[in-house]
């Protein structure tokens, strides 16, 4: 009995937020002892839900509230010393190519440590535009540094020497952290 009297007294707030969108949705009080209650919480939430959606996405500025992840994380070596391109009437930029490895155990000891050691070298081609970070990248990253590039993914296009379009994938540099003692050394 006493038991029962503590459930009913219990009140549980729902309190769903929705991050992308301007207003959150209001706070409701509802008792959890009964199934009545329970189903209009829900009931309740997702309505409240369901019209802040609707609401949001109706219209095309809707489109600026809602959000996206584009990160990217690389820890490897640098292929090629930095070089510094400035096309006319654009902010210069620095680049320099990045390796990756991925290795693994192949054969029939994938799962002890007697397999064969499989490695894959993938290359990456880092741009560094913001304008502290560029000139630091330029100035102090050499080829084999060990280096951590955070930034976002960007596909592109460019028109080589022989003026044929090419598809190009390529990281935009946020932060560089140095992980060798390549900027000891350069001083």
């Amino acid at each position: 009995m006493l038991e029962t009297d503590r459930k009913q007294r219990e009140v549980t707030q729902l309190s769903v937020e929705a991050s992308h969108l301007f207003s959150p949705i209001k706070v409701v009080s509802y008792c959890v002892c009964c199934l009545c209650c329970t189903k209009k919480m829900l009931r309740s939430a997702s309505a409240q839900l369901f019209r802040q959606v609707v609401r949001y996405r109706s219209t095309d500025a809707s489109l600026i509230l809602e959000r996206s992840i584009n990160r990217v994380q690389l820890l490897g070596r640098v292929g090629q010393d930095p070089v510094m391109r400035q096309i006319e009437g654009r902010n210069p930029v620095t680049i320099f190519s990045l390796a990756t490895n991925e290795m693994w155990r192949s054969g029939e000891g994938e799962m002890s440590s007697t397999g064969d050691i499989s490695q894959k070298t993938t290359w990456h081609r880092v741009s560094v535009f913001k304008p502290g970070l560029r000139d630091v990248a330029y100035q102090y990253v050499k080829k084999g540094s060990r280096i951590l590039v955070e930034g976002k993914l960007d596909y592109g296009e460019y028109v080589d020497k022989n003026q044929v379009r090419r598809q190009a994938t390529t990281i935009i540099a946020d932060n560089i952290v140095f992980l060798s003692d390549n900027m000891r050394d350069r001083t």
